[in-house]
């Protein structure tokens, strides 16, 4: 299986690097072809031009590149940290520039635009991987998880993606080692469970590099 892993912290020492390694670790050892970003350390522009708005629009070799691995992908996992109750801004721009028409999603015959789009995308699974230094109930009763909202229901499950699941690691400022070093396999045992092991594959592009060297648990978010 192919699955696409996204990283968004700009932190390399962050805990959203040890989860993001450690699931991307898991898929490996499984037999899985991982297609790896981490946007920060690539640069990823995130600004949506004029020009890529069009379904039939010109795209540059990058956002080409990550539009057919999302398309290609059996599962997806977004690795993120809880900013204001959304994604990083440089994660949000890879929504806007790769989640787009054509390739996630589309409209129906005759629809202008103003109905409901049908997903495109053949992920069997989603996974969001999410950190936070707010309380889970705070969190809910005061902002309404708004994380929840925008991945399971504004992203995946238009884009045709009903298998999701997320979960938020908190609190991260206050944590302990041990309680990291817990988190992370529950991270791996969660990979593992959505995309178990099969007979080893090789494919361009794996992300095997990542499995090496560093700590496996950092403390900040």
């Amino acid at each position: 299986m192919k699955v696409s892993v996204i990283l968004s912290h700009p932190d390399d020492k962050s805990f959203n690097h040890a989860i993001a390694k450690a699931v991307s670790c898991q898929l490996i050892n499984n037999g899985h072809n991982v297609f790896f970003h981490d946007l920060y350390k690539e640069n990823f522009d995130p600004l949506l031009t004029c020009d890529e708005i069009d379904k039939d629009a010109s795209l540059n070799k990058i956002i080409k590149t990550h539009c057919e691995e999302l398309a290609e992908a059996d599962g997806i996992i977004i690795v993120h940290p809880n900013w204001w109750g959304q994604p990083p801004a440089i994660l949000k721009g890879w929504i806007d520039r790769v989640i787009r028409p054509g390739v996630a999603y589309e409209f129906i015959d005759a629809d202008s635009g103003e109905g409901v789009p049908n997903g495109l995308l053949k992920a069997k699974a989603a996974i969001v991987f999410n950190t936070s230094n707010t309380e889970a109930e705070r969190e809910s009763t005061v902002f309404g998880d708004p994380l929840e909202t925008i991945w399971k229901n504004c992203i995946f499950g238009l884009c045709g993606v009903t298998n999701f699941y997320r979960r938020m690691f908190r609190i991260v400022v206050t944590s302990t080692e041990i309680q990291r070093t817990e988190w992370l396999v529950e991270a791996r045992k969660t990979a593992d469970s959505f995309f178990p092991s099969i007979e080893q594959e090789t494919y361009p592009g794996s992300a095997e590099k990542i499995c090496v060297g560093g700590s496996p648990a950092k403390r900040g978010m």
